[in-house]
């Protein structure tokens, strides 16, 4: 589960990680609030207007309504409004929204911290992940903060420091030092890049994150250690324990089919294909896109039913699937272990009734339990349903369907 960057923040606060202050707004006068609240307690008298979406780019982004970038800096209270305003209501659209772009309806008023001092302010990657070919938490840093991290790793695959971390110790004081000192740091920054590095870590750990990734982290002109950004995933699996941390989620943000998907139980994930796909259990779901992929094809969609398939979910994963334009035929493939194939076959008969007018072709492959049951009644129902025996079959029969 993702969060935005304002909620990131206020995760890392409570772990005693330090950041770069800022107070959500949804509204210009709100923005204006927040900017008079962060002088009265920073002292700050230059804002940083930052849009609020679950995704990267927004720096880069412009803002289709009104041309402005997701990011933009007020140097004064009179200046914070206009801006905020330029950018809320809007459609924001970066590398990683697509042309779609998102709507944009919270800003973040945050302090500006590049401010002059005795050194030059500098900005850093760091980014905490699971190295899932070793099986263990990885720290990976770089010098080239503020940048994409793929292009740096791509260009100048050295400057990405990695430290991998032995799930049955955790993290140890020399490999923080280690991290710290790679990054060329001395003196106070480097105590209190050690000290960020520990905080993050244990935040990471405690709220059971997938990944954390601070881009920047800025060393300020008087050496403090800061997060300037910040983008929390949060492990799906691990939320059971974190009901606090449930509630951070946006599903405004969420795309509404696998919003909806989720409602009735069903995995789901959209693709780019024009082939839509509801298949029980993942393992054959993701054999079932290889499949359709080596017959011509592509995938639309992952749609696993689970074991618990019938009439309800089968009729609402047609929905979710048809609601894609770009679906030109749909493959279903059961293998009936736990769930019956005659319940689906069922479910599918039932679910074409009611749905009606769906006109493009549809291929069932039903095996395992109950399925020469199931295989009779797709064939009574007198509906314009193509069954198959083996998969390449089915395969095959969705190409040349489509051809």
């Amino acid at each position: 589960m993702n969060i935005h960057e304002y909620q990131a923040k206020e995760l890392l606060k409570s772990f005693q990680v330090k950041i770069q202050e800022g107070i959500v707004a949804e509204n210009g006068d709100e923005a204006v609030a927040a900017a008079k609240k962060l002088n009265e307690s920073t002292g700050t008298e230059w804002f940083v207007v930052k849009a609020q979406i679950h995704a990267g780019g927004r720096g880069k982004g412009k803002v289709q309504e009104t041309g402005s970038n997701g990011v933009v800096l007020a140097k004064s209270l009179d200046e914070v409004k206009p801006k905020a305003e330029a950018i809320l209501g809007g459609t924001l659209v970066t590398h990683q929204t697509g042309e779609e772009g998102k709507k944009v309806n919270k800003v973040l008023i945050a302090q500006d911290v590049y401010y002059p001092g005795a050194s030059e302010p500098k900005e850093y990657y760091l980014s905490i992940l699971l190295d899932r070919a070793k099986g263990c938490n990885v720290i990976m840093a770089s010098t080239e903060g503020g940048m994409d991290i793929e292009t740096v790793a791509e260009e100048t695959p050295e400057k990405i420091i990695k430290e991998w971390i032995d799930p049955k110790v955790g993290l140890q004081g020399f490999q923080a030092r280690k991290v710290a000192f790679k990054l060329g740091l001395e003196g106070t920054a480097f105590k209190e890049m050690v000290k960020f590095i520990f905080s993050l870590y244990k935040a990471y750990d405690q709220s059971d994150a997938s990944q954390f990734e601070i881009n920047p982290v800025l060393k300020t002109s008087d050496d403090q250690i800061l997060a300037v950004d910040a983008k929390v995933n949060l492990d799906d699996n691990g939320l059971f324990r974190h009901p606090d941390l449930v509630e951070l989620r946006d599903i405004e943000e969420e795309d509404p089919a696998e919003v909806e998907a989720g409602k009735h139980g069903l995995s789901y994930v959209k693709l780019d294909g024009n082939v839509g796909c509801m298949v029980n259990g993942a393992g054959l779901a993701m054999a079932t896109m290889d499949i359709i992929k080596l017959s011509g094809g592509e995938p639309a969609n992952f749609l696993d039913v689970g074991g618990s398939a019938n009439a309800k979910t089968v009729e609402a994963g047609f929905r979710i699937i048809l609601r894609d334009p770009n679906v030109k035929a749909i493959l279903i493939n059961i293998f009936g272990g736990i769930v019956r194939c005659d319940r689906v076959a069922n479910g599918v008969v039932e679910a074409y009734k009611k749905i009606g007018n769906i006109d493009i072709p549809i291929i069932v492959r039903l095996q395992g339990t109950n399925a020469e049951e199931a295989a009779e009644i797709i064939k009574e129902s007198g509906l314009d349903v193509q069954a198959a025996i083996l998969l390449k079959d089915a395969a095959d029969a969705v190409s040349k369907a489509m051809s």
